[in-house]
């Protein structure tokens, strides 16, 4: 048994639109970091280990720098949000999140991915999104009731 909360189906389809603008957000600031990180790696021919501003940074290192260390804190506070809403983040780059549920008895993973309109699939613990099984309408009906 998880130490986190155990969601029903209806719990989790009513967090999906909030959730949605939220993960929705997350892939414009991961955009939007990978576009500075190579703006980065083409002004020093490199990617630092941090954004730390040193006396030789030109003005415009110093300025992606910065921007790139306010992008990475949002993102890092964005995903502690979706978090906070009981999910566990599964894969950042396409907005895959999954809830822990149970179908017919056992616990599994109820799984959501950005741009679904709602949880359709679900999957054992130990499987990953390959195994992603599609929460028929029988199996709807258990979980709904």
């Amino acid at each position: 048994m998880p130490d986190r909360e155990v969601f029903t189906l209806e719990e989790i389809n009513a967090k999906i639109p909030i959730l949605r603008g939220i993960v929705g957000e997350q892939l414009v600031r991961r955009a939007a970091i990978q576009d500075r990180l190579a703006s980065l790696g083409d002004l020093t021919d490199e990617i630092p280990d941090d954004f730390a501003v040193h006396p030789t940074d030109s003005a415009a290192v110093r300025v992606l720098k910065g921007e790139l260390a306010e992008l990475v804190t949002e993102y890092r506070k964005g995903w502690q949000v979706v978090e906070a809403m009981g999910a566990v983040i599964k894969d950042p780059q396409i907005g895959l999140v999954d809830f822990y549920g149970r179908v017919d008895g056992n616990v599994v993973w109820l799984c959501w991915k950005y741009g679904e309109d709602e949880v359709t699939f679900y999957h054992a613990l130990d499987e990953g999104f390959a195994g992603r099984k599609q929460i028929g309408a029988s199996l709807r009906q258990r979980l709904l009731n």
